[in-house]
């Protein structure tokens, strides 16, 4: 069975209007209990890149009683100490962090999402990666990464000074490597069908949900769009 969630709610803090983070999780978090997408397909992403590893850990650890007592993956963006150090499900991995094959043999049962902005990043990532063994998982050939997040797919100001959004096409071509794709940038509950239609196994959001005046009907409205 696949570990790419269907809808991966990715965090910041600064997005959510002076509230408390995990009540804005917790609060999204209630949304998926009554959406009728099992919780299983949900991930949450633990990303916030100014943290101290201190800081950090102990959001996660937050983080992760919250996620586990709602049945949802935990993923910690770039810092697999901190990933190890509060249980989570996984690691993120961007553009600057460790590579897949690295990670893997470090945190062997830690699941690997990496983040892409082309078809041509997916494939050139497969290639040497199907080689890794993993001790745990005890088989050669099997693939590392569990997902890979692909954007900005559609237009986002955060995104703007990096050129123009990819598209839908670029989901479609990405997907044919075989590696589960999730869509990220300037994706709401309303682009969610078009997107898997394109090929995307699920999709990504922050300030769809982090700035949401009501984060459980926003992530109740994207899984409505994802079951």
């Amino acid at each position: 069975m696949s570990k790419a969630p269907r809808l991966y709610l990715i965090t910041d803090r600064n997005a959510t209007g002076g509230r408390p983070l995990t009540d804005v999780v917790a609060a999204a978090l209630r949304g998926v209990a009554v959406s009728g997408l099992p919780a299983d397909q949900v991930a949450v992403q633990l990303r916030e890149k100014n943290l101290s590893g201190r800081e950090l850990t102990e959001l996660g650890r937050s983080l992760r009683q919250i996620t586990a007592a709602a049945g949802v993956a935990l993923y910690v963006n770039d810092r697999i100490d901190v990933a190890l150090a509060v249980g989570a499900d996984g690691v993120h991995l961007g553009g600057t962090s460790l590579d897949a094959a690295t990670a893997t043999s470090i945190a062997p049962h830690l699941a690997i999402a990496v983040s892409i902005h082309s078809a041509a990043e997916v494939a050139a990532l497969r290639g040497p990666l199907t080689l890794t063994l993993s001790p745990l998982r005890g088989e050669r050939g099997s693939d590392p990464i569990a997902f890979a997040l692909l954007g900005p797919i559609r237009d986002t100001p955060s995104k703007r000074a990096f050129g123009p959004p990819l598209g839908d096409a670029a989901v479609t071509e990405a997907a044919r490597t075989g590696v589960p794709i999730v869509a990220v940038g300037g994706v709401g509950p309303e682009h969610a069908r078009a997107l898997r239609a394109a090929g995307a196994h699920g999709v990504a959001c922050i300030r769809a949900v982090m700035a949401a005046p009501d984060p459980a009907a926003a992530v109740d409205a994207f899984c409505q769009e994802l079951i």
